[in-house]
């Protein structure tokens, strides 16, 4: 059973982003990514989905983006029901949106889970660290 975590970055928030998710057992990034132009919050998402991708049954998740969490367990349920529409307007980075949830639907046996950010927690002050190094261009 792995434990990874994710973080994203952009900085300046829009500008040039990175992402990246850490295998808390090797203590080093399994996943890095990158976009010329973007947000923390699309960095987040893509670093959620890339742990998705890499994560087997029972393995762990965590996250400091709460956005995201809720974004899978409370909204996303709602938004697919009344095709992928909400009361306030349409839905920011809807692509990633769906990609996550069918992604967090596909693996019901993945634990995500929110992790209180910049407190010193190992594997989120990894994530941090390397999505910094992403967003300047640090490939695996």
């Amino acid at each position: 059973m792995k434990h990874y975590f994710t973080d994203g970055s952009a900085s300046p928030n829009p500008g040039p982003g990175g992402y990246a998710v850490i295998d808390l057992d090797l203590e080093k990034p399994v996943a890095l990514g990158s976009e010329q132009n973007s947000t923390n919050i699309r960095m987040e998402a893509m670093a959620l989905i890339a742990a998705y991708k890499i994560a087997q049954p029972n393995d762990r998740i965590s996250t400091d983006s709460e956005f995201w969490v809720n974004v899978v367990t409370k909204w996303a349920p709602s938004w697919k029901k009344n095709g992928w529409t909400k009361k306030s307007g349409p839905i920011k980075n809807l692509e990633l949106v769906q990609e996550l949830y069918e992604l967090y639907l596909a693996k019901p046996s993945i634990k995500l889970e929110w992790t209180r950010g910049h407190i010193g927690t190992k594997g989120n002050e990894l994530a941090d660290e390397w999505a910094n190094k992403a967003r300047q261009g640090a490939t695996i």
